[in-house]
């Protein structure tokens, strides 16, 4: 008798799961964020609760909670499509996006020929948009293997499909980026996450974090356009999806300059639809100032982001002044 690789079964057991009806995936997660809302049972809720009062401190507690409900259910919503994505077919994926808003200035881009970097935040159904991009454009984007074998080839199943080009996401892979954007390439960053060592100061809700500022640097460095891009699910059971232009001042200045020229479009679309973006990742204790900030009470968490953006306020306060009064005075005999 044949012994069953329990590799084989599990991948076999994903794909059976991953190919049944989005909307059973989506009745699936409403269930469990139910539970989970009216129960309370997890830590996530508090991790969501508490990145909302430092990224938005101006919400009322009522504001707050419907905001951490809703987060809760339109994560567990992501994820669980997420998983209906990877086992589809393009043509099936392409089926549920019903509108692209903005889609000339991504066919505008890529008439260019200058390279395309596409900066997409946690936030929404992201995965839905590589079947529609990949119509056009062959994307190099830096991957980190999935801990799990089995769950690994699952999504490199999915990845070879949008006929996808995996780089590592170390200096290698940034090379190849690079070299794929001056020969007129795509690439997708996930700009909103803490790098996995180093990274540049750049205020994010008004906070000092450790951030990577690659998306700006090879934007730069290469004069590549940028393009700004977010989807939400619809009322039809399908998706839209948003194509936005990223400020032109992202070509000036620095590398961490243009950063922020990100940041400032990332805040805008959350302070517009906060309960759509990924708030249970601990993004907030990637500084030396606020790296316990999740083991201390309610209360102190706050006390100390307002304090460190206080601070922070003044220190950028008096640079401007220190600029305007160097350039405004008279040149010496």
């Amino acid at each position: 008798m044949t012994e069953q690789n329990p590799q084989n079964t599990t991948y076999r057991l994903l794909k059976f799961i991953s190919r049944q009806p989005i909307q059973f995936s989506r009745f699936i997660a409403k269930a469990l964020a139910g539970l989970v809302n009216a129960l309370n049972i997890s830590k996530t809720s508090e991790t969501i609760r508490l990145n909302l009062q430092l990224a938005l401190p101006e919400l009322s507690e009522q504001q707050r909670e419907q905001i951490t409900a809703q987060a809760i259910r339109n994560e567990l919503l992501s994820y669980f499509e997420f998983f209906s994505i990877w086992g589809s077919s393009n043509q099936k994926n392409l089926s549920r996006i019903h509108h692209v808003y903005g889609e000339q200035y991504f066919h505008d881009a890529l008439a260019e020929n200058k390279g395309l970097v596409l900066i997409v935040p946690h936030f929404g159904t992201w995965e839905i948009m590589n079947a529609w991009f990949a119509q056009y454009t062959q994307m190099t984007i830096m991957y980190k293997p999935v801990k799990n074998p089995t769950a690994d080839a699952f999504v490199r199943d999915a990845r070879s499909r949008e006929q996808a080009h995996l780089v590592p996401t170390d200096e290698s892979g940034v090379r190849q980026i690079f070299k794929a954007l001056k020969q007129g390439g795509t690439t997708v960053i996930l700009p909103d996450h803490t790098p996995n060592a180093g990274g540049e100061m750049i205020p994010y809700f008004g906070l000092p974090l450790a951030t990577s500022n690659l998306s700006a640097k090879l934007i730069q460095k290469t004069k590549a356009k940028a393009l700004f891009l977010y989807a939400l699910r619809n009322a039809n059971d399908g998706f839209d999806m948003y194509i936005e232009p990223i400020d032109e001042a992202i070509y000036q200045g620095t590398a961490n300059d243009g950063s922020r020229v990100i940041f400032t479009a990332l805040e805008d679309l959350i302070r517009k639809y906060p309960e759509h973006y990924h708030w249970s990742y601990k993004r907030f204790k990637a500084s030396p100032a606020t790296d316990s900030i999740y083991h201390l009470p309610m209360h102190e968490a706050v006390a100390l982001a307002q304090k460190i953006r206080n601070e922070t306020a003044a220190e950028k306060n008096i640079a401007a002044a220190d600029f305007t009064g160097n350039t405004s005075a008279p040149a010496a005999n």
